[in-house]
């Protein structure tokens, strides 16, 4: 069924080297990407298959095998930054499960989580800094977890550690929201909030309740929040 909604638009794209085929070409690339995270890769002729299965009629084999085996590389920093973000339980599995006789990794706290987001971010970004200083708000100030210069954007992830915790994580962002506006650097702050548990019940109010621009006289930002 979703392979036959999406097939005209991935089979049938604008003339090439127009401005309209360079936009159809980079949603596209959104939606193989989104697609490769669930598991799935898109066919010709509204085909949509697990990762590794391998449509016998209508493609040549090697035009098959060639598509199946080519990585969807993206060509704007957003696009690079949501693949990271919503690949992260997919990045923590080969540690959490390693072979017979190494020692698996933990993703149990915050630190933990940024320390593999960061090392994920270095080959991509070559200025990331972490742990800069917001200024003030209410008589303090706190530190960003990742600030990337070149693209005005910051990087804050949580870790939700109980039921408790949950219900008190969006006034926490809220805080952080106000000491990020009034950073120069920062027009746009992405949320990543670790939730393995599913303590969050309603996660896309939870999106919904801080997601968008949030101004006053001091600044404003962008705020986008990913719940994984």
């Amino acid at each position: 069924m979703l392979g036959g909604v999406i097939e005209e638009f991935m089979d049938l794209p604008p003339k090439q080297g127009s401005p309209e085929f360079f936009e159809w070409s980079e949603k596209r690339e959104r939606v193989e990407a989104a697609l490769h995270d669930n598991g799935f890769r898109y066919y010709r002729f509204g085909r949509i298959l697990p990762l590794g299965h391998i449509p016998a009629d209508d493609i040549p084999y090697e035009e098959t095998l060639r598509i199946s085996q080519q990585p969807v590389i993206p060509h704007k920093v957003e696009a690079l930054l949501e693949r990271l973000v919503r690949g992260l339980q997919r990045a923590m599995h080969p540690l959490t499960h390693r072979r017979k006789g190494s020692q698996n990794l933990t993703f149990s706290n915050e630190y933990d989580v940024q320390d593999l987001l960061h090392s994920l971010l270095r080959p991509w970004i070559q200025d990331i800094r972490p742990e800069e200083f917001t200024p003030s708000y209410a008589g303090s100030s706190t530190r960003m977890d990742f600030l990337l210069p070149a693209h005005e954007l910051v990087l804050e992830t949580k870790i939700v550690r109980d039921r408790g915790h949950a219900k008190k994580i969006g006034d926490e962002l809220i805080i952080d929201i106000e000491h990020y506006r009034r950073h120069s650097e920062c027009k746009n702050l992405w949320c990543i909030v670790y939730d393995p548990n599913k303590y969050i019940t309603n996660s896309q109010g939870f999106k919904s309740d801080l997601e968008g621009e949030r101004s006053s006289k001091d600044g404003k930002v962008l705020v986008k929040v990913y719940v994984i």
